[in-house]
């Protein structure tokens, strides 16, 4: 039975090991464990990132999490997964391996979204691709049991946290089983994994079989059997997959809750039976091979999981593969204010391990001067996974805190000027927002606090966050502190002073945000709000950017091919974009990540956002090189290259009257000769339309995936 109230993760006793204090970086070595007199490690972190010793690096955060319980940690990073060398060269760990495939998916790290192979990895020195095998996750496994066998492995991160259960791999065109169950683990740790890591850790230093590790939140294990007093409810008892059935008789007095008296009409209703606890109850979802063969079927498993992610009331899940069955334990319980402070403030050095020489990692240079403020989203995002991965119960730093992270920025790190280049997290500003009742919270199973529009539940008041950036940009030697993180604009127009705070002080002459598309169809698909409150917040922005005397812009986000859009919709978003004077110059297509509800729709064609029928609403879905380069290319309507494609599908869809040299039309009826360069139109800023995957680890956008 998994934990009711977990306690704090830093009131455990320490391990013995907290008498020899802080290593300055965890050791990646042999000769760095012999500097620090250590015979051996307790736990040895396998990450598929190059190792920074920064809190927006999930290994990072997790080693010295570990590291303040009193255990030795060392750091394997990006291991050559052809041998086991590189997995051995630290020893066998007392207690555990922990592997995780790094900050990023290692699917979406090494494969664009046309499945192309990437030729950088931000995350490696000198940007250098290929350092990572594809499903990092089981190759590193793999080789921990080969180099130390009878260690217990423990896999996590964001590849394992979004493939918990049977899930659709874009890669193979095909849904997988279990990450637990292909990479032979003990035990997977999904979302955020302090909680979970530290009573692990305590447990088997303990003396207890990892086997026997069954009850924690927030993790997978392989179940036995039903435990003791617990009880099972199918999925179809939640919500009913299959054909549509005929509409019930209202006047009908059917079933258990009905008898109908011996000898006459008369109808007497029963008594229900008292339903089982929550917390004792698990539900079952279609088996591995269910929705391995029925596209509808795992749309319905989908959504099951989506409904059972609140930590306060969600059911246990078991997935039958084969004769084994995967446990999925209800989601962890948030880390409190002072947890989170105290995981942000561990003696991190804030840079990469020396081993690394001069050599640059480009995704620790974007995040090198910038602040992690709060975790989690509850946007509910169909494309994004920062919910499924992070939560949707916003955890907030204190202001204290912050301060504090700001100052050893500006008193330690090398290199800095004064700016801070970003305070925010996955969603800017949701900041210390929260529902008005906590009792509301724990009841709640929508997936979304803002779609399809703002729950009157939500506290919107953005006054904290305010608070905070004026406090920070006032600190001495701060010259600038900048907002790069995503934006809920829906929510920012609900505090006009948060957006004046914002556009006065806090943006770089660009702000980025993310409609993603212009119309209904798609957008409804997303969760995400109309345009109607882009056009809000894009006068707010200009008003309060006159009013300071600045000359900045907006530079919207859209994304190309997401189910539910079809031509007509990328056609209207193109004309969208010429008339507002936009060109998208990075264009990347819908990725179906694992686990996500987009993918959900892309697998099956049906809308898991409602109950899923064979019956049910179909979704359009571009699938196929084609319709996904079209999309594409609408976006970038301006590129001389598209215009044979966009004439020919104009003319098919009966828009020819777009093709043309007037400022009416969408693309000119002439062609530039090869080696020349078309004209390009007036702007009065850039468009990116960007990719939507999983992210993440512990740092949102930095990590693979883009919010708001």
């Amino acid at each position: 039975m998994p934990q009711a109230t977990p306690r704090n993760i830093f009131s455990y006793p320490q391990f013995w090991a907290a008498r020899l204090g802080p290593a300055p970086v965890l050791p990646m070595s042999r000769e760095e464990m012999d500097l620090l007199g250590w015979d051996a490690c307790d736990i040895i972190l396998v990450t598929g990132d190059a190792y920074v010793d920064h809190p927006s690096f999930g290994m990072a955060v997790i080693g010295r999490v570990l590291e303040a319980q009193g255990f030795r940690v060392g750091i394997i990073a990006q291991p050559s997964w052809e041998g086991i060398e590189d997995f051995a060269r630290l020893g066998p760990p007392r207690l555990f391996f922990g592997v995780t495939a790094g900050n990023m998916d290692s699917m979406v790290n090494r494969y664009t979204a046309d499945r192309k192979v990437r030729s950088d990895d931000a995350y490696t020195p000198g940007g250098e691709g290929g350092r990572r095998p594809d499903r990092s996750v089981i190759a590193y496994v793999q080789r921990c049991r080969q180099a130390c066998k009878g260690v217990p492995v423990v896999i996590g991160g964001i590849e394992a946290s979004l493939r918990r259960i049977a899930h659709y791999d874009y890669w193979q065109d095909k849904v997988r089983r279990s990450v637990l169950l292909d990479a032979k683990a003990d035990l997977l740790v999904y979302g955020n994994g302090e909680r979970q890591v530290v009573e692990i850790a305590h447990r088997l230093a303990a003396g207890a079989s990892i086997r026997d590790l069954t009850d924690l939140r927030g993790t997978v294990c392989v179940a036995p059997a039903l435990p003791a007093a617990w009880a099972e409810v199918d999925s179809s008892r939640v919500d009913i997959p299959g054909p549509l059935a005929p509409p019930p008789d209202p006047y009908a007095a059917t079933g258990p809750a009905c008898e109908e008296a011996a000898g006459s009409r008369e109808v007497r209703l029963q008594p229900r039976p008292p339903r089982h606890p929550r917390e004792r109850t698990v539900i079952r979802l279609p088996a591995f091979e269910a929705v391995r063969d029925d596209p509808v079927l795992y749309a319905h498993a989908s959504r099951l999981l989506h409904l059972e992610t609140n930590p306060g009331n969600a059911r246990a899940l078991v997935q039958r593969h084969g004769a084994r069955e995967v446990w999925v334990n209800p989601p962890p319980i948030p880390l409190t204010t002072e947890e989170l402070d105290g995981v942000f403030e561990l003696p991190y050095t804030r840079r990469p391990h020396p081993a690394y020489g001069d050599a640059r990692i480009p995704a620790y240079e974007m995040i090198r001067f910038s602040v992690n403020i709060m975790r989690g989203c509850f946007g509910g995002c169909t494309f994004c996974s920062i919910t499924e991965h992070e939560g949707r119960i916003i955890q907030s730093r204190s202001e204290d805190s912050v301060v504090r992270e700001i100052e050893a920025i500006r008193d330690t790190v090398p290199g800095f000027t004064g700016v801070i280049s970003d305070v925010g997290g996955p969603t800017a500003n949701m900041y210390r927002l929260a529902c008005k009742d906590p009792a509301i919270e724990a009841a709640c199973r929508r997936p979304s606090c803002v779609h399809p529009g703002i729950c009157s539940n939500l506290d919107t008041d953005h006054s904290a966050l305010v608070h905070l950036y004026r406090r920070v940009r006032e600190l001495p030697g701060i010259k600038k502190v900048l907002v790069a993180s995503g934006l809920r604009y829906d929510l920012a127009v609900r505090s006009p002073e948060y957006v004046r705070e914002l556009v006065t002080h806090h943006v770089g002459g660009y702000l980025k945000i993310a409609p993603e598309h212009t119309e209904t169809g798609p957008l409804s698909k997303m969760m995400k709000p109309g345009m109607g409150a882009y056009d809000e917040f894009k006068r707010l922005f200009e008003r309060y950017s006159k009013e300071a005397g600045k000359e900045q812009y907006l530079i919207p986000y859209f994304i190309a091919a997401h189910p539910g859009t079809t031509d007509e919709d990328m056609m209207n978003l193109a004309l969208w974009l010429k008339r507002n004077g936009f060109r998208a110059d990075q264009v990347q297509t819908f990725l179906p990540s694992p686990m996500a509800t987009a993918t959900a729709m892309y697998r099956s064609g049906k809308n898991p956002l409602r109950k899923v029928t064979h019956a049910g609403e179909s979704v359009p879905i571009p699938r196929g090189l084609k319709v996904r380069r079209l999309h594409k290319a609408f976006l970038r309507y301006h590129d001389p290259k598209n215009w044979p494609l966009l004439r020919d599908a104009l003319k098919r869809m009966g828009r020819a009257d777009l093709i043309g040299n007037g400022k009416r039309h969408l693309i000119p009826a002439w062609q530039p000769a090869a080696g020349t360069t078309a004209a390009a139109p007036s702007r009065k800023g850039r468009a990116f339309a960007t990719q939507h995957t999983g992210p993440v680890g512990t740092r949102r956008g930095r990590k693979g995936m883009r919010s708001k």
